[in-house]
């Protein structure tokens, strides 16, 4: 794990990147890198989230600055802005029920190909997928999903990078930390090693790689 800057962090995202970001209606989202993104205006990037959370927050701040292309997510309801934005064939849209996403991802973390689940048989989500019987019952396959980097924020982050969350601000950070090829963390409070409890910790040091100083 190494120390780095916002700037720093977001100047190594190339445009065009695949990203997951955490959090939950912007619970649990690094802010502090997503306004660097807007800053260093990072365009035409794909995102894998759980949601578009609302104008000027979260995840929303993307959409504000038109800087979305593709979007994967279990709802935009919240963010006209991103209705607008597909309505208008500006971004492309790929609505996933919202268990089903935390599976790809967590497929996707632990080296799977995919997962079979019932969520969606017999309704628009299985068109183009392959559908699975087993004991007579219908499957969707659905694929894993991984990302070039993964933006997370925790509650606690030692100086090894270890990471402890606070309540429902985990969400979908843990298993994004698993499923991206880099991981840049941003933290409530960096630790000296030690602080946090070896039972405490969710994401170990070694799926770190950057973590953001508070400075």
């Amino acid at each position: 794990m190494k120390p780095v800057s916002a700037e720093e962090a977001i100047a190594m995202i190339p445009n065009g990147a695949t990203i997951m970001v955490g959090g939950f209606m912007g619970v649990g989202t690094p802010e502090r890198l997503l306004d660097e993104l807007v800053r260093q205006k990072k365009c035409e990037l794909t995102l894998i989230c759980n949601d578009a959370a609302v104008p000027g927050r979260g995840i929303g701040k993307l959409f504000d600055a038109a800087l979305v292309s593709a979007l994967t997510a279990s709802h935009i309801g919240l963010n006209p802005k991103v209705q607008e934005q597909m309505m208008a064939k500006r971004i492309a849209v790929d609505l996933v029920p919202q268990g089903t996403l935390v599976e790809r991802i967590r497929a996707g973390g632990c080296g799977l190909g995919g997962v079979l689940t019932p969520t969606g048989t017999g309704t628009i989500v299985e068109e183009g997928k392959q559908q699975i019987r087993i004991d007579g019952k219908a499957f969707l396959l659905e694929t894993a999903l991984r990302s070039d980097f993964a933006l997370i924020h925790a509650f606690l982050a030692d100086y090894l990078g270890n990471l402890s969350y606070a309540l429902t601000a985990r969400n979908f950070n843990p298993v994004m930390a698993m499923a991206a090829d880099t991981v840049i963390v941003t933290a409530e409070h960096i630790v000296p090693v030690g602080v946090i409890a070896p039972d405490h910790v969710v994401t170990p040091a070694p799926l770190v790689d950057y973590i953001v100083a508070n400075r």
